[in-house]
């Protein structure tokens, strides 16, 4: 087998280059993941009157709205804090439950056209995890 790192990277790639691409595509998936969450976590917060319907038509009681928009700044602080791998594991832990969790009581009610935001999300927050994982996970 005799291949070099430049015929892996392609011909204008190097491995530094490669670094800082991975590193951007992390953090740039990172922001957007946690600005959603945190929007997310302050109207679940708030309460807008769309959101309790929604929320109502799922089962769940009124209170349970607050108790997700905590939970998702928390996970939100769990991201970004720096040189907290355990941390953000369990952050990530912690959003992989709310978004399957938001999927199947989806799906449950009849409303299955409403997972796709979940697992659109849920999408970007293992590329998240993933080329996070890949720099060291303190980054």
């Amino acid at each position: 087998m005799n291949t070099n790192v430049g015929e892996l990277l392609g011909a204008r790639g190097t491995v530094r280059e490669t670094t800082k691409r991975a590193q951007i595509a992390a953090w740039v998936t990172t922001g957007l993941f946690v600005m959603v969450m945190t929007l997310s976590g302050v109207l679940y917060l708030v309460g807008p009157e769309p959101i309790v319907a929604r929320l109502s038509a799922l089962g769940y009681p009124l209170y349970f709205l607050k108790l997700l928009g905590v939970a998702k700044l928390l996970g939100v602080v769990g991201l970004v804090v720096p040189d907290r791998p355990r941390l953000r594991e369990w952050a990530y832990a912690g959003f992989t439950f709310d978004l399957v969790a938001a999927v199947v009581s989806h799906t449950a009610v009849g409303e299955a056209s409403h997972a796709a935001q979940p697992l659109f999300l849920l999408g970007i927050m293992t590329l998240s995890y993933v080329l996070r994982h890949r720099m060291g996970g303190t980054k």
